[in-house]
């Protein structure tokens, strides 16, 4: 993980704050409401027709802030970077939402009763994100929990569910990609969580019903949305949510005239993979492209501060577990989309204004 200089933070006014927050708020309770499942049932993975009964951990929810307000560039399922390396959690600001202590409402997300959790990703030991793990892995077992971090293989299957050595494992903390259990190493843990054998969080439920991007699709298409919200709650979506369409639904010439207003993302893939901006992209990758496969979303530039010289780009990120907020963070960097190669790139703390 990466932590920009301490000396750099970002203030977020209090009521674009209150806008991403609400918004958050809002998701949770539409992946709850029964209605707005069931009309996506039919369309849905097998795994994510399972209804765990529970929220997911740590769903992020990303955003640029714009002259108009927050504008959401994606809902994270695995959102990491509250850890930030060398002992080091991401420092939060003193406000009423957050009371508890980082530790304290990291842990607090995974019900008590499970005692014996997998941290799991594939090639967990390669991952960017590796020491977080490990650092979830400390705090929670100061809590008496069991926490191994682990790779797919290394959960064996039993009967009565999935072994590390002895121990029984009661849960999966998943920060593998593959959200739908589709991929042959984790089809094990697929049998698994399917028979109520283990549990698994963040769960392919949650991701169907909010962090794959075809839902923010469905939130532009009239009908889906109007079964479950108001219409000022339908107006306030579509305000925070930039304009989105499946490629195969629009005129392909007219995208590629006004393709700089545009990004392109791969409908099944998580985070910055595969992103193209509008403007970098030529005549024969667009020709290339599956229309089925990309969504097209409206451009909505990142913020721009500059440190040392230098500008960097901006986005900002919530943490959630349901309803509560569990951490707020900030990000910095140069290139085209997220990430943190040039120097003073990273996570950075937010304070949030009046």
């Amino acid at each position: 993980m990466k932590l920009a200089d301490h000396s750099r933070k970002i203030t977020l006014p209090r009521k674009a704050f209150d806008t991403m927050l609400r918004f958050a708020r809002l998701m949770h309770r539409l992946e709850s409401t029964p209605a707005y499942a069931e009309a996506l049932h039919a369309s849905l993975p097998t795994a994510a027709r399972y209804n765990p009964g529970l929220p997911s951990v740590l769903m992020g929810y990303d955003f640029h802030l714009t002259p108009e307000g927050p504008k959401l560039i994606e809902i994270n399922n695995n959102a990491g970077g509250l850890y930030v390396g060398d002992g080091i959690w991401l420092p939060q600001p003193p406000i009423p939402e957050l009371t508890d202590g980082i530790k304290v409402s990291l842990n607090g997300m995974f019900p008590s009763g499970w005692r014996k959790i997998a941290i799991m990703d594939e090639h967990v030991q390669q991952q960017y994100m590796y020491t977080e793990m490990l650092a979830y892995a400390e705090v929670m077992g100061q809590y008496g929990r069991t926490v191994h971090v682990v790779n797919p293989e290394q959960l064996v299957e039993r009967n009565d569910g999935l072994y590390i050595g002895t121990d029984r494992i009661d849960a999966i903390y998943n920060r593998h990609t593959d959200f739908y259990l589709e991929t042959p190493e984790v089809a094990h843990i697929r049998r698994a969580y399917l028979s109520g054998r283990v549990a698994l969080t963040p769960h392919p439920r949650s991701y169907a019903l909010l962090g794959d991007k075809g839902r923010m699709v469905d939130w532009w298409h009239e009908g889906l949305l109007e079964q479950v919200l108001s219409s000022e709650e339908i107006a306030f979506v579509r305000t925070v949510v930039p304009e989105i369409h499946r490629l195969d639904e629009m005129d392909r010439e007219t995208v590629w005239a006004e393709r700089k207003q545009w990004v392109f993302k791969p409908a099944a893939r998580h985070g910055g993979k595969g992103v193209l901006l509008g403007s970098s992209l030529g005549r024969r990758r667009f020709s290339e492209m599956s229309p089925s496969e990309i969504v097209v979303q409206r451009y909505v530039p990142p913020g721009k501060m500059r440190f040392d010289d230098h500008d960097f780009k901006v986005d900002l990120r919530l943490y959630m577990h349901a309803e509560d907020l569990i951490g707020v963070a900030g990000r910095i960097w140069r290139g085209q989309v997220t990430n943190f190669r040039a120097p003073g790139s990273g996570f950075v703390p937010l304070d949030i204004g009046t």
